[in-house]
């Protein structure tokens, strides 16, 4: 059987088996687990939340809330809890409610071969695509990715991103420009140990958008994560990226909502 006979079936038990829990968490500062949960702290001090099953589990306020006081004592402010569609845990959107998390976007999740991937993309005149090494260069595309997503230039996630580059091959920065302006942006992810990279943090300016960039980024991070050896890609995909994606080859095998808990100034202050 080929990748690209893989049934979603298939590519959704190969997502459980290889890419919750521990993967999730390379690169933390810090982690622990906690019952049936994984926590982390992220570079930066985001706290993150995940697990593989809650089956049997009777009393998740007391879970939840455990979660939030354990990272909270580890340095983390805000805090993700990463739910997954496939799961069934009833009760769970309600205590994350109760302690102060608040659902974000559904994205799709998607899983597919890298050879679907690879096609070159044309390109305008005065158009590239490269990868972004020094850090001055990581800090400009973590500002301008923060203006395509909508958000505050955030000088905090830019140090974990030059971090993260300057650690080695595991997370590779891509960027994409037209006449010498950054357009858009990704990040390729690879996974030890498993088949997988992941593709994460797609955007583009709202002004370039429609002309291939995204698509033409995309092919450059799955020809560079081929010549290492993976042989799959996920993506937590927008509804932007995800008709792309699945022109690509991808399929949709479930859906994850990240669930975020803000730390309040009342909780720093006592």
């Amino acid at each position: 059987m080929t990748t690209s006979d893989t049934a979603p079936a298939q590519l959704l038990a190969l997502y459980d088996a290889q890419l919750r829990e521990g993967t999730e968490v390379l690169g933390a500062g810090w982690s622990a687990r906690l019952g049936p949960l994984t926590l982390a702290v992220h570079p930066g001090g985001g706290g993150f939340v995940t697990y593989r099953t809650l089956a049997g589990e009777t009393d998740l306020p007391a879970l939840v809330g455990a979660a939030v006081e354990r990272l909270q004592e580890a340095g983390a402010g805000e805090i993700e809890w990463k739910t997954r569609g496939h799961d069934h845990v009833p009760g769970l959107e309600e205590a994350l409610a109760g302690h102060g998390f608040a659902a974000e976007e559904t994205e799709a999740i998607m899983i597919g071969p890298l050879t679907g991937l690879t096609a070159e993309v044309p390109l305008a005149p005065g158009s590239r695509v490269r990868r972004a090494l020094e850090a001055e260069d990581v800090r400009a595309v973590s500002a301008m990715t923060d203006l395509a997503f909508g958000q505050q230039v955030d000088p905090t996630r830019a140090d974990a991103l030059v971090e993260a580059v300057a650690a080695g091959e595991g997370t590779q920065l891509w960027v994409a420009e037209v006449d010498g302006e950054m357009a858009s942006a990704g990040r390729l992810v690879t996974v030890p140990g498993t088949d997988f990279v992941g593709l994460w943090g797609g955007a583009t300016l709202p002004a370039f958008r429609g002309r291939g960039l995204y698509r033409a980024l995309t092919a450059a991070r799955a020809r560079a994560a081929l010549a290492q050896g993976f042989r799959y890609v996920h993506s937590d995909s927008t509804p932007f990226s995800e008709p792309i994606l699945e022109r690509s080859g991808l399929t949709r095998v479930s859906t994850t909502t990240p669930w975020v808990r803000v730390r309040r100034l009342d909780t720093l202050t006592g």
